[in-house]
């Protein structure tokens, strides 16, 4: 009986709590913090008690066992484990405001006792930084979903999306759209500005409604330029996506942005998710939409 795996890393304070409750609703019996020395074990005795779905958390309160991770994981698959591998992200200013919000201390953080808060704040940066650097074998090759600015809601919606995204040895293409306002995604392969496009925010009756609705939508096709900027967009991922499927990856997440993330960069995605989906196994996320 095939064994459906996926393995949930990231960031302390990423959200991961929040992905493993998504993934036990939708079925998965799931496993917080498994020591890597025992992941092989495990998933033996899953295949003896015949488990179909299994969800595993992994993070830096491993330490020096982390460095094996990837080639179990190499392993499994060659066993014909159908294996997802997960990384939640988030930007350090956001894991220091949930760690100064919950007042939970960091795992790799010796400091106690301590009220001078500015030195707290330095040594919580230096534990983030040093996570980062442990963590860094399994961000490489994973699906990486940047948590900074989604909320719990969001973050459940998007590991729902991708486990119920059809496994197969081709790609998985996510395309985002986003607002710079608000900033880049950590989780981008490949980022596209498309904020020099006419704006339909400054025509009145189109400022309310999205890249989603049919009046964005024609108003956007009557312009040259978008129709040119779609073109290089997938003529560029045409050209490469087979290279990269050759490389082994299993996700990529192409970004658009404009200035507010509701018409023009929701329009391409829409339009480009569309068109990929023919071949690829194509997602959509509205950053800004979705938080809505």
């Amino acid at each position: 009986m095939d064994l459906d795996l996926v393995l949930i890393t990231g960031m302390s304070g990423s959200g991961k709590s929040v992905a493993l409750h998504a993934l036990e609703d939708a079925g998965y019996y799931c496993v917080d913090n498994l020591p890597p020395e025992l992941l092989t074990a495990f998933i033996a005795l899953q295949h003896e008690q015949q488990a179909t779905r299994v969800a595993i958390a992994m993070d830096v309160r491993s330490g020096v066992s982390l460095p094996i991770v990837p080639q179990q994981l190499e392993a499994l698959r060659q066993d014909g484990v159908s294996l997802r591998s997960l990384f939640l992200d988030a930007t350090t200013d956001a894991l220091l405001r949930r760690y100064s919000e919950t007042r939970r201390r960091h795992p790799l953080s010796r400091q106690e006792g301590r009220n001078d808060v500015p030195e707290q704040e330095r040594v919580l940066v230096q534990a983030i930084e040093l996570e980062r650097e442990l963590l860094a074998d399994l961000r490489d090759g994973a699906d990486v979903i940047d948590t900074s600015l989604i909320r719990p809601a969001q973050l459940q919606s998007y590991i729902k999306a991708l486990i119920s995204a059809p496994q197969s040895r081709a790609l998985t293409l996510v395309f985002e759209s986003f607002a710079f306002k608000r900033g880049v995604p950590l989780d981008a392969d490949y980022v596209f500005d498309v904020r020099m496009l006419p704006n339909p925010h400054y025509v009145p009756a189109l400022r309310p409604l999205t890249g989603r609705d049919a009046p964005v939508v024609e108003w956007l096709r009557e312009h040259d330029d978008v129709a040119r900027m779609y073109d290089d967009i997938e003529q560029f991922l045409s050209r490469w996506l087979d290279a990269l499927a050759r490389d082994h990856r299993s996700y990529v997440t192409v970004a658009i942005g404009c200035t507010g993330g509701q018409h023009r960069s929701v329009f391409l995605v829409e339009q480009l998710a569309r068109a990929f989906g023919t071949r690829w196994v194509a997602l959509k996320r509205h950053r800004e939409l979705d938080a809505g």
